[in-house]
């Protein structure tokens, strides 16, 4: 736990200084967004999700979530818990908290917010994401919304951390074929927005 507190305290540390942003997101960008470089617009919607830090075993943890396969931009897709600002959400922290609790039903009362990475918008679904990283002091238990979370993987930072576990490939995506790095985590490829709010939260962590 003593290694667990000092993490953090370094975390929190870190939160003084500027943020990495796009030059940590484009190491995990895809081509088809190297290519159109396309940004926000009058249309597009806020939302948030949590980077949830916590002690197992000696380790340190995250949950990422797989979503289920259905028909739509982020389907079967593993991804950080979050979604869409509401209107009874003061702001962006509030919309990852709520997000969190309702899809894996973590307790907020037991969440500690450390800070916010840099926004990042999603061309498919016209959202612009605000990662919030917090923390909690123990392991959850996790009580996944079946119609938003297929299953629950908890990722070590060692995991993450471990450049064997990063490579590119291409995907298939709704019919088009595209470039990809990835994070190979327990067999899931982890891509897209996650990865590049993977990057961000990596450098963070490495420039303590």
């Amino acid at each position: 736990m003593t290694d667990f507190n000092h993490f953090i305290d370094n975390l929190r540390q870190r939160f003084t200084l500027p943020l990495p942003g796009e030059s940590a997101h484009i190491r995990m960008a895809s081509s088809s967004r190297l290519k159109f470089k396309l940004g926000p617009n009058e249309k597009t919607r806020q939302s948030a999700v949590l980077i949830l830090f916590y002690p197992h075993e000696g380790k340190i943890y995250l949950p990422l979530i797989l979503r289920p396969a259905y028909d739509g931009v982020h389907g079967g897709q593993m991804a950080f818990p979050g979604g869409r600002k509401e209107r009874e959400d003061e702001n962006l922290i509030r919309t990852a908290m709520r997000e969190a609790q309702e899809e894996i039903g973590v307790r907020l009362t037991d969440v500690k917010v450390l800070g916010e990475i840099s926004k990042l918008f999603i061309p498919p679904s016209n959202f612009y994401v605000q990662p919030v990283i917090g923390y909690m002091e123990k392991r959850p238990e996790f009580y996944p919304d079946p119609r938003e979370v297929d299953q629950v993987v908890e990722v070590s930072l060692d995991e993450l951390l471990n450049p064997a576990n990063i490579g590119k490939k291409i995907l298939n995506v709704r019919g088009t074929e595209v470039e990809a790095a990835f994070f190979d985590i327990q067999g899931h490829t982890v891509w897209g927005a996650t990865a590049m709010m993977i990057a961000e939260m990596i450098d963070l962590i490495q420039s303590q």
